[in-house]
């Protein structure tokens, strides 16, 4: 449950409106999800959150190209959300990452690397690994 009280569809104005349509349209869905809703209640902090989310997760709505594929960002989405114990994210990026041809087996895959690195970075931080492998500086 909500500790404040979602911004229907129906009661939005102005800013909060074009946000809302702007959601739907970018997202190709009907409704406006919850957690736009609630972060609703301030305007300018949906509109931040939003405008965020948009220019990272789906570059192509705001004319620009990405390195990564929609499915790809989708499962990093996926793989952060279940590592900090969000099921409001689990859930939509799952619903997201299925909508982009993901089956239930490659779900599965997906949830043991998270499971299999969040098990070896717990350990290397607690053991205080110096790191020795480190990527090229290009």
């Amino acid at each position: 449950m909500a500790t404040v009280t979602p911004v229907s569809e129906e009661a939005a104005t102005g800013k909060v409106a074009a946000v809302f349509a702007d959601i739907k349209a970018t997202k190709n869905i009907t409704f406006v999800p919850n957690l736009w809703r609630v972060l609703a209640t301030n305007p300018d902090h949906l509109e931040l959150v939003w405008t965020r989310l948009k220019a990272i997760m789906h570059p192509e709505a705001c004319g620009r190209a990405s390195k990564l594929d929609p499915l790809v960002r989708e499962i990093i989405a996926l793989a952060v959300s279940a590592t900090n114990g969000c099921a409001y994210c689990v859930n939509s990026h799952t619903a997201a990452v299925r909508k982009l041809g993901l089956d239930v087996e490659a779900l599965g895959e997906v949830m043991a690397v998270v499971g299999l690195f969040n098990t070896t970075n717990s350990l290397a931080d607690a053991y205080q690994i110096e790191p020795d492998i480190l990527p090229p500086l290009e």
